[in-house]
């Protein structure tokens, strides 16, 4: 597989409407030092690609944000040999321009989770990623581009912030957040993204927009307030967001660019981020994550 493979992570919206155009499906059952992934990754081709496609929530989306195995689906991915990650997920709107249906191309992260482990490397050193960038921007250009070929309203950049859940905001939560910067309001990108950037994989991530968060409610806007409360409307939304999303994911599939840049930045983040003494690192624990480092 290789350097060639490159990995798809299905977020909500886009697990089954994705894995069913997946040609010449392979199914992996992997298990790995972090326990088994949310599901088999499968591995197949998609027009001029190979990708390994996983479905973050597991069959029948069973698994609540804060129970995903982010650690277990990334060393997955890498130990099958992928190098770049496009991720899909559902956010809610902090912004009035950002509109349901809308992509976004998230460039940054601000992270609320309190639960999840957030590192391969705890029992291993101390390891010091660095995150000023969270995402890969040779990826997300790579995305950008195929979208104003294409046609389909996408924000080329957007700050996501990610909350523990499962619950949704307050509205004086929602509110905070659009005081803090924050475009969009997610369960699921963190800590995957920190992940794949400790595993040297190139991430990138699009968002769909599924509804404006509660925000809108408080600024008079009665009619967005009046849809917004309505389950149907915020499916109708995510539906949309998803085709959108599957036809920017089908152009970048079926083009000529390259995905995988082993002289990219993002493969090279473990080079000065190793504190510890190497003599102070056990050998099981070397022998267990050798993947990452690879």
């Amino acid at each position: 597989m290789g350097e060639e493979l490159v990995g798809i992570m299905g977020g909500t919206g886009l697990d089954d409407a994705l894995a069913e155009q997946i040609n010449d499906v392979e199914s992996h059952d992997i298990e790995t030092p972090f326990g088994k992934p949310s599901a088999p990754v499968l591995v197949g081709k998609f027009g001029k690609k190979k990708i390994a496609f996983l479905n973050r929530h597991g069959k029948g989306h069973k698994l609540s944000p804060s129970e995903v195995p982010f650690a277990a689906n990334i060393f997955a991915f890498k130990s099958l040999g992928v190098h770049t990650i496009i991720s899909s997920g559902a956010v809610g709107s902090l912004q009035k321009k950002i509109a349901p249906g809308d992509l976004v191309i998230v460039d940054q992260f601000i992270d609320k989770t309190f639960k999840r482990p957030n590192t391969f490397f705890s029992s291993f050193g101390t390891v010091h990623c660095e995150m000023a960038e969270p995402t890969c921007w040779r990826v997300r250009k790579i995305l950008i581009d195929a979208a104003k070929d294409i046609e389909i309203r996408t924000h080329p950049k957007g700050t996501y912030v990610c909350m523990e859940g499962p619950q949704f905001s307050t509205r004086a939560e929602s509110l905070m957040h659009r005081l803090w910067g924050g475009d969009l309001i997610g369960m699921t990108a963190i800590p995957e993204a920190k992940l794949a950037r400790e595993a040297q994989i190139c991430y990138a991530l699009i968002a769909l927009v599924s509804d404006y968060d509660c925000w809108s409610a408080h600024v008079g806007h009665e009619a967005i307030k009046q849809k917004q409360t309505l389950l149907k409307e915020i499916i109708a939304n995510l539906q949309t967001a998803t085709r959108n999303s599957l036809e920017l994911i089908k152009a970048v599939l079926h083009s000529d660019t390259e995905l995988v840049c082993e002289d990219c930045q993002c493969r090279k983040s473990l080079d000065l981020a190793v504190w510890t003494d190497q003599s102070q690192i056990a050998p099981d624990d070397k022998e267990k994550l050798k993947v990452l480092f690879e």
